[in-house]
């Protein structure tokens, strides 16, 4: 499949702080692709100028169809509210305003539409159930269902699974491979587990102080690919 999302030349700086020096990718729709490095490499503000949350200083940013949705580490429920009435947030922006200000007028289309998302992820079942009753695992799948809600063609992770168990971090990433391969979405996550890129995803990028250093299919990730990403002032015994 094509391109689903190009990037061409992204610089950001904060102050003096380059973040991002002249960044070139791009995922092809029905591909999962995990951005790796170390904490200040440019992994999610690459992924934040995507979306917009971050102003970008240069470059090109080309989302080739549909629209660019993020899910975060921080998961950002409404956790008072029903899990179908936090799905519904990711179609509010079609909405008028008069009908997105409260959950009873949401219009039944977009429950319905919400629902489908749900099903998606395997949570229709806890639609009326608030969403603090979730587990940290479901409620990033109700996340991801909520950017599908926005009819997301091209799903943005930054950092999905850092704050759950092993088995939940696995059933999230099970859900993004399936996201990407069996519905056709362009799939990019920012990760810390060089493990679970080796074992989810199709392609790694890695990036190295603002660069990108290196990208391979997730198959052949090494261990020195890894600890030059990781540890590239450590000297050799």
């Amino acid at each position: 499949m094509g391109n689903a999302l190009s990037v061409k030349g992204l610089r950001k700086s904060f102050g003096d702080r380059t973040v991002l020096n002249g960044v070139d990718f791009e995922v092809r729709a029905g591909e999962l692709v995990v951005l790796l490095g170390a904490n200040g490499s440019g992994k999610s503000t690459a992924l934040r100028c995507v979306v917009g949350l971050a102003e970008a200083d240069a470059g090109e940013i080309t989302v080739h169809s549909g629209r660019a949705a993020m899910v975060f580490q921080q998961i950002h429920l409404v956790r008072r509210r029903n899990v179908i009435d936090n799905v519904c947030a990711g179609g509010l922006a079609g909405l008028p305003l008069s009908r997105s200000l409260t959950p009873a007028l949401f219009p039944r289309d977009l429950r319905e539409k919400a629902m489908a998302c749900l099903d998606r992820v395997g949570l229709a079942d806890r639609a009326r159930d608030r969403a603090a009753s979730l587990s940290g695992g479901q409620q990033q799948r109700v996340a991801v269902a909520r950017a599908l809600c926005q009819g997301a063609e091209v799903l943005l992770a930054d950092e999905p699974v850092s704050a759950l168990d092993p088995a939940a971090a696995t059933q999230v990433m099970e859900l993004l491979v399936e996201l990407a391969h069996r519905d056709g979405l362009a799939v990019a996550a920012v990760l810390h587990q060089p493990d679970l890129a080796r074992r989810h995803a199709d392609r790694v990028i890695g990036l190295l102080h603002g660069e990108i250093r290196l990208t391979t299919p997730a198959a052949e990730l090494s261990d020195v690919d890894i600890d030059a990403l990781y540890a590239p002032d450590r000297v050799p015994a």
